[in-house]
């Protein structure tokens, strides 16, 4: 098992570089993607990759499912970037986050508009 600190600066280095790989994908399908978290499994064997992806529903869906596609490329660069004896698994979610932020913003702007 990694030590606590091993996976944190791995969740980093992922998240860096899974950004990167992102940024750098021709993949049409894919929006405006930002990487905003990872998870990593103790054992170092699976990560999560948590995107913000910016559009409508549609835009969202697209992305997703380009990363979904993309992911053994994803995997394969990462490989190529980290010192590991195994690249982990990985799988990709939409972090939503920011929208429920934004709308969370809306609903006090609101409110205040009202006062």
């Amino acid at each position: 098992m990694a030590s606590e600190q091993r996976i944190a600066r791995l969740r980093e280095e992922i998240k860096r570089d899974a950004g990167d790989i992102i940024h750098k994908m021709k993949d049409p399908r894919l929006g405006f993607v930002t990487v905003t978290d990872v998870e990593v499994t103790r054992d170092l064997r699976y990560a999560t990759i948590y995107v913000s992806i910016y559009g409508e529903p549609d835009t969202v869906r697209r992305s997703l499912a380009a990363l979904t596609s993309g992911t053994g490329h994803v995997r394969s660069e990462l490989g190529k970037r980290l010192k590991l004896r195994h690249t982990p698994e990985l799988a990709f979610k939409v972090d939503e986050s920011a929208q429920r932020g934004a709308a969370i913003d809306a609903l006090i702007a609101k409110l205040h508009e009202n006062d």
